[in-house]
C-alpha cells in the first residue's frame, strides 16, 4: 500500500511539472523553442511565420535607489503567428525586443488561399 501510495504522489507531480515546462514551447522539427531564445534563432529553425505584427509599447517603472520614480522605455514588440495546416495547432509567439517571451497554442491551422 505504501509503495503505490509513493508511486502514484510521484506520477502526480511528474505531470504536474511536465504541463508547465511545456506551456511556454513551440517544437519545429526536433528543436524545442522556449522563452529567451531569439527571433533568428526560432526564424533558422521554424521557417517565416504566416504573419507578423510589429509595434513599439511603453513599458513603465517606478523605483530607482530606492526612490519613487516615475518613468518608462520603449520596448519593440513583435507578433508572430505560425500556421502548419489544418493538421496542427497554431502558435502565437511574443518578442520584446528580438527575445521570445510568451508562446500561446491556438486552435487548428488552415490551409492558405489557393492550396
Amino acid at each position: 500500500m505504501k509503495n503505490t501510495m509513493s508511486g502514484m504522489l510521484l506520477l502526480a507531480a511528474t505531470l504536474a511539472f511536465s504541463g508547465s515546462a511545456a506551456a511556454d514551447s513551440m517544437r519545429c522539427g526536433s528543436k524545442l523553442m522556449t522563452d529567451g531564445d531569439p527571433a533568428d534563432k526560432v526564424l533558422a529553425f521554424c521557417g517565416e511565420p504566416a504573419s507578423i505584427e510589429r509595434r513599439e509599447i511603453l513599458r513603465s517603472y517606478g523605483y530607482y535607489r530606492g526612490m519613487t520614480v516615475h518613468s518608462s522605455f520603449e520596448v519593440s514588440l513583435e507578433i508572430w503567428t505560425y500556421n502548419f495546416g489544418p493538421h496542427k495547432l497554431m502558435y502565437r509567439l511574443r518578442f520584446e525586443d528580438g527575445l521570445l517571451v510568451d508562446v500561446d497554442t491556438l486552435s487548428h491551422g488552415y490551409n492558405p488561399p489557393g492550396e
